[in-house]
């Protein structure tokens, strides 16, 4: 089993990796899901349906995501296309600056731990 802790880091960078490829571009839930199993399967772990469609929901109730339903052409069925609001925009940006700060603080704090452990 994976360590809880590994999942809580998960779980909080998630919603910023979404909203990162809802800003490339106009994509949907599956879309998305094969992205993140493509891209980051090794760290992120694999991306199921009942991780990504509540974390869209969320994202959506926020104002962050918008959705258009538009017809999915090889089953005659519907499509929920997401993109980034105005809002959505913005607070990734400001998620982005963040995160660039938290992990140059975090790595000072992880290399100085090395070093230490070096010395041991």
């Amino acid at each position: 089993m994976e360590n809880r802790y590994v999942q809580q880091f998960k779980k909080g960078s998630l919603e910023m990796i979404l909203l990162c490829l809802i800003g490339k571009k106009e994509t949907y839930g599956y879309e998305i899901i094969t992205e993140l199993n493509g891209s980051g399967a090794a760290v992120l772990g694999y991306a199921k349906e009942g991780t990504v469609y509540p974390i869209l929901y969320r994202l959506q109730e926020a104002g962050l995501v918008q959705c258009r339903i538009a017809p999915a052409a090889a089953n005659g069925g519907s499509k929920k296309y997401y993109s980034l609001t105005e809002k959505g925009e913005e607070t990734l940006r400001e998620l982005i600056l963040f995160w660039r700060e938290y992990t140059v603080c975090v790595d000072g704090f992880v290399e100085d731990y090395q070093r230490m452990e070096e010395k041991l």
